[in-house]
């Protein structure tokens, strides 16, 4: 790992992050290290524990609670999100992926815990170029800051569905889903769930949807890469973008499951390290091998590969990272080395955030590594680079 910090170093004196943070565990032998700024508008260096906004790294979390609530069985794959939300029962389903959002059929099935694990469940999201994605945003949802997930996902449950639930891969508010279902079957709120679940035996103590007024000065600034001119400018480019979801600061009552947490380099390593075994450093049990090995496992039928995520304002992507991966309940899941170009190892897991943020689990090669930063559609060869040096050299 000798030459990560000089290539992370190029990235930042180029000018494409205002600072990285990085960990790699592999084998037990931890290389970690940092580059650039808080900000950079103040040049404030990178504080111990400094706090990112994870974006959709939340997601991983979401679906390790239900799937504790399956091993637990509080819930099933098979059941029917109207079980859990009623208010899902008549939902209705587009006549055709492109088809007016007044131009609707009943479902044949209703979406289940595993379609909304797998995002195959119908849903879509504000920022996709579909009629519900654009429904989403004309309606504001989830990007309030004042609303409760329970009010989100009443507003959600009278927008019809993209497509019939199972027969197509669209990345979506399912998770969020998942969190008002956490709150339902329980009878607590999702942050006292994530806390006794996740935070506090994972000691992911500087985790949450909230921050202490001392973990606010530690928050690093949020930026937007304009690839045009190669240089960062202000995060919130258009109202359609994700940059726009309004991500609280001080609202203790704010909740999500798709989006939301903060979270620190080390806190963030611990649930990954926690996904090689299902266990903490201390041998407690957080999932059991065989829900974590399916969990991590591709669970989409060749059909529905390889899955894309495309932002509305963009018709055809010039590469689809997601080529070489399948999905799993929750996961990327890596199952085709040579369209990874040789780097990585079948089995690896892991997911993203919007803001560059990225993890990777290796079983195989008993390998976890977290990067940190906060770019909107920053440059790619962050994460690649990062991932190529780390697999030149183990």
């Amino acid at each position: 790992m000798q030459n990560l910090q000089k290539i992370i170093d190029q990235h930042v004196n180029d000018g494409l992050y205002p600072g990285v943070e990085w960990k790699i565990n592999h084998k037990g032998k931890i290389f970690k290290g940092k580059s650039g700024c808080l900000s950079l508008e103040e040049k404030r260096p990178i504080a111990t524990n400094t706090i990112y906004r994870i974006w959709s790294m939340t997601k991983p979390i979401i679906s390790i609670v239900i799937l504790q609530m399956i091993q637990e069985k509080k819930i099933k794959f098979e059941d029917e999100l109207s079980l859990f939300l009623p208010q899902f029962s008549n939902i209705k389903v587009l006549k055709n992926i492109k088809a007016n959002i007044e131009d609707v059929v009943n479902i044949k099935k209703q979406p289940t815990i595993k379609d909304l694990l797998m995002h195959t469940a119908g849903f879509s999201y504000n920022f996709l170029g579909d009629p519900i994605g654009e429904q989403y945003h004309r309606l504001g949802l989830f990007c309030s800051e004042n609303t409760s997930l329970e009010e989100e996902i009443n507003l959600l449950s009278k927008i019809p569905l993209l497509y019939e639930p199972s027969t197509n891969w669209v990345y979506s508010v399912s998770v969020d889903i998942l969190a008002r279902i956490i709150e339902v079957v329980s009878g607590f709120t999702l942050q006292d769930q994530l806390k006794k679940r996740i935070f506090d035996p994972l000691e992911m103590y500087n985790t949450g949807f909230s921050l202490s007024s001392s973990n606010k000065l530690n928050l690093m600034s949020s930026y937007h890469y304009d690839n045009v001119n190669n240089i960062l400018i202000e995060s919130n480019t258009h109202p359609r973008k994700i940059a726009n979801y309004d991500y609280p600061i001080n609202n203790k009552n704010y909740s999500r499951g798709g989006i939301g947490l903060y979270s620190t380099l080390d806190d963030y390593s611990n649930f990954a390290e926690m996904l090689l075994t299902g266990k903490t450093i201390y041998g407690e049990t957080i999932l059991s091998s065989e829900l974590l090995k399916q969990a991590t496992t591709n669970q989409l039928s060749e059909f529905l590969l390889p899955f894309e995520i495309k932002n509305f304002d963009i018709e055809k992507l010039e590469e689809n990272v997601f080529e070489p991966y399948g999905w799993g309940l929750g996961f990327r899941v890596m199952i085709d080395i040579n369209k990874a170009n040789g780097i990585g190892s079948i089995g690896e897991f892991g997911w993203a955030g919007a803001a560059s943020t990225y993890f990777l689990v290796d079983p195989k090669n008993d390998l976890t590594a977290v990067l940190m930063t906060q770019v909107f559609e920053g440059s790619p060869t962050l994460s690649k680079d990062f991932v190529s040096n780390i697999y030149s050299n183990i």
